[in-house]
């Protein structure tokens, strides 16, 4: 059986000088806060949405119109804002 060839070319290491000053490890935990809240506006979202439709859009504020359908999908994405700063 034919011997395997041996690596010629040095193992890449990268330069010290610009390797991140903050790994993950020393980034302190998210407080307990953010992932109720994410999960708050998530609910808050979907029921402001649901509320709108199926009340014929007479609810949850009848002079808003089709602002109502902002004020839903506006509550969803500020919680995927929030859940994307979650560690």
């Amino acid at each position: 059986m034919p011997k395997s060839q041996v690596r010629k070319k040095k193992v890449y290491t990268p330069p010290s000088d610009i390797r991140p000053t903050s790994t993950a490890a020393s980034r302190k935990p998210s407080p307990i806060w953010l992932p109720i809240t994410a999960v708050t506006l998530i609910v808050v979202g979907i029921g402001w949405l649901v509320v709108y439709y199926l009340s014929e859009t007479q609810y949850p504020v009848a002079s808003w119109h089709y602002w109502n359908l902002a004020v839903g999908f506006g509550a969803m994405v500020a919680s995927l804002i929030l859940l994307s700063r979650w560690r």
